[in-house]
């Protein structure tokens, strides 16, 4: 079986990866301009061979703004305990330098030297090579090189230096490697998405991407390493049938680090041997008072920054305790460019972030997936749209910066974001362990069973909250399962006017749409609604419109509230699961008695137009009025988008037990 798998490699390897020498000439092909009727090499014309091993340099015609690949490759042997400094040049970022692949973009022209070190086959090794970057500048940068298993998600961005090339010219080319199938919805924009395909050794793509100008076309290449990997196992049992991305222990030296990977983010996690709370408790079982450190050892991530900026956020946004509180019901906080949207589970008890709340400089940014929400399409055929969004001060709270604006962002700017997140998730992880369960957990039992122990004998809190008050609305909940869970709208459901959705929606006893997703979203949106304006006095608009039917047409309100959860019927539901939650909140049922009724939108105005519904400028003291002006000139730079298919954030179901 051995030789039959040392021949399937090498015949890998001559068939589907290139040369050295191949490589240079690619990367020379792909660097420069010219003409814009020039001929693009198809793939077939290619019969790449890899002969060599080493670092793989795809560094040819290096420029300033043109990134740059470097790969160790032994397709051959066990590479393991790799580590990859800068010994020379001006001071360059990359951010996978425990990996097979590291990518980074000069800034200005000189020589940059590198050294990997790497055991192979259990043998230290150490490795060196020196990029030379010329002081001309690249049009078109094709980001970002990386390392990949083999069925991860890929995407791939181009961005564009000269500003008299357009993106509608843009042009993306697989130039060598095993095939690849760009998505449809994506194919010949900005950014590309496809899914690494499988391999039987490590193996190397390449791409290049072009615009013109009208009279030049312009290219970058960029490479891509696909790692060989065991084959996900098709048992029902499996509990993540996908495949995730590669994740280590934030602290190495964590009491944990042996077995978080194994127990939280893994392709060999079993449903009839996943972890005990025995092995990996959650925080509460270990203390009830963690410190930031004691939470950063059940951290888990792709790549470092994102710890980094986790546990800042914790030590500069989280005054009250709030977060150190509520993670005593996980396991695990799991950050992976692979993670979107967000997601609690219930399986291993851990928290999932999408480190898009995170990053703050471009180069952090490149080193996460863009793929888009899965479920950014689902209820299109409906003729409805209930967008939300959280506002400060007449304004947007958060703001959104297009993917293809390269710049570095202050940490508020992502902190309501996270927080509003934040809060989510661990309402779901507080709703499956709340602290009246802590005491009579059994450390011998599954995470999974532990849970299904509490729903047998007493319900967990959103079913309990189901039952004392209990949300209505059967139509409701149907188009909830539509736009939210993809099922197919009936004939009836398509007909639905803005005008139908609201009287179903606004004397309903939920503050958003969402809300009506399940019983455990329901729970989670009530609180992270409420601690969102409690803590930050940030309130959440909510609006039924018009469905645009073209790009660039506005969202018509026929009906739309802020600060809905002001409402009389649905203050009691936000006392209930805050109580819940976050027993340490004693202000909470005051703030609550307290809060102002919902502000009303102006029927027929835009969804733009209704956000300055708030009392005047006038009326707010002058600290507001500050960061009012503030927040309008961020304007400037940033954009808003629209939310219309719900947060960026889930529960994952609980999965039927097999």
């Amino acid at each position: 079986m051995n030789s039959i798998r040392i021949k399937q490699k090498a015949l890998s390897n001559a068939v589907k990866v290139l040369t050295l020498t191949l490589v240079t000439l690619i990367a020379q092909g792909c660097g420069g301009s010219g003409s814009a009727s020039e001929k693009i090499v198809p793939i077939d014309d290619f019969t790449p061979v890899v002969t060599q091993t080493g670092i793989i340099a795809f560094d040819d015609d290096s420029k300033t703004a043109k990134p740059v690949e470097l790969f160790l490759y032994y397709p051959d042997d066990t590479i393991s305990n790799i580590s990859w400094q800068q010994t020379a040049g001006s001071e360059l970022v990359f951010h996978a330098g425990n990996s097979k692949g590291i990518a980074f973009t000069p800034s200005v022209s000189g020589d940059y030297s590198f050294q990997v070190n790497f055991r192979r086959n259990g043998i230290s090794e150490a490795l060196s090579h020196t990029v030379v970057v010329s002081d001309e500048s690249n049009q078109v940068s094709a980001r970002l090189g990386h390392a990949v298993l083999e069925g991860n998600d890929v995407s791939l961005r181009a961005n564009i230096e000269n500003t008299a090339l357009t993106t509608d010219t843009i042009v993306w080319q697989q130039t060598s490697g095993p095939t690849v199938t760009f998505s449809e919805t994506t194919a010949g924009k900005s950014a590309v998405f496809f899914k690494a395909p499988a391999v039987s050794a490590d193996s190397l793509l390449t791409f290049t991407v072009s615009a013109s100008d009208g009279t030049n076309r312009y290219q970058d290449d960029v490479a891509i390493l696909i790692e060989d990997a065991p084959t996900i196992s098709t048992n029902e049992n499996t509990a993540y049938d996908s495949r995730l991305a590669t994740v280590f222990p934030f602290n190495a030296n964590s009491p944990y680090a042996n077995v978080l990977v194994n127990c939280v983010y893994i392709n060999t996690i079993d449903f009839r041997t996943s972890c005990r709370l025995n092995e990996l408790p959650l925080i509460a079982q270990d203390t009830t008072t963690p410190t930031i450190e004691d939470i950063m050892d059940r951290v888990v991530v792709s790549h470092r920054w994102m710890g980094q900026r986790f546990k800042e956020f914790l030590q500069n946004s989280d005054q009250q305790g709030d977060f150190k509180n509520l993670l005593r019901a996980t396991t695990a906080i799991v950050i992976s460019y692979d993670v979107r949207p967000s997601y609690y589970w219930v399986v291993t008890g851990a928290i999932h972030l999408d480190p898009n709340n995170l990053w703050l400089t471009p180069d952090e940014r490149d080193t996460i997936n863009e793929a888009p929400d899965y479920r950014a399409s689902f209820g299109d055929d409906l003729n409805f749209v209930m967008p939300w969004r959280y506002v400060k001060n007449n304004n947007y709270a958060s703001f959104f910066y297009p993917e293809n604006m390269r710049v570095t962002r202050d940490a508020s700017d992502g902190v309501y974001n996270l927080a509003s997140l934040m809060y989510h998730e661990l309402a779901h992880a507080n709703d499956f362990f709340a602290q009246s369960n802590w005491p009579n957990l059994n450390r011998n039992d599954r995470i999974l069973d532990a849970a299904d122990k509490i729903i047998q004998s007493t319900g967990i809190q959103s079913d309990l909250l189901s039952t004392s008050l209990p949300l209505n609305g059967t139509q409701m909940y149907r188009l909830a399962q539509v736009r939210f869970q993809g099922e197919s709208a009936t004939s009836s459901e398509k007909n639905y006017s803005p005008s139908d959705v609201t009287g179903f929606f606004s004397p309903e006893h939920a503050p958003q749409f969402y809300n009506y997703t399940s019983k455990r979203e329901d729970y989670a949106m009530l609180f992270d609604g409420f601690m969102m304006k409690a803590r930050y006095d940030v309130d959440r608009d909510v609006a039924v419109t018009s469905q645009p039917q073209s790009e660039g047409e506005q969202y018509i309100v026929t009906w739309g509230q802020r600060g809905r959860i002001g409402d009389t019927n649905i203050k009691p539901r936000v006392d209930y699961v805050t109580r819940r939650i976050l027993p340490e909140f004693t202000a909470a049922s005051n703030i609550i008695s307290n809060l102002s009724a919902p502000i009303a939108m102006e029927p027929g105005k835009t969804w733009s137009e209704n956000l300055a519904i708030s009392p005047t400028v006038e009326q707010v003291n002058k600290s507001s009025v500050d960061a009012l002006v503030d927040s309008v000139s961020l304007n400037k730079t940033k954009s808003q988008r629209i939310n219309a298919n719900g947060p960026m954030f889930y529960e994952k179901p609980i999965p039927k037990r097999k």
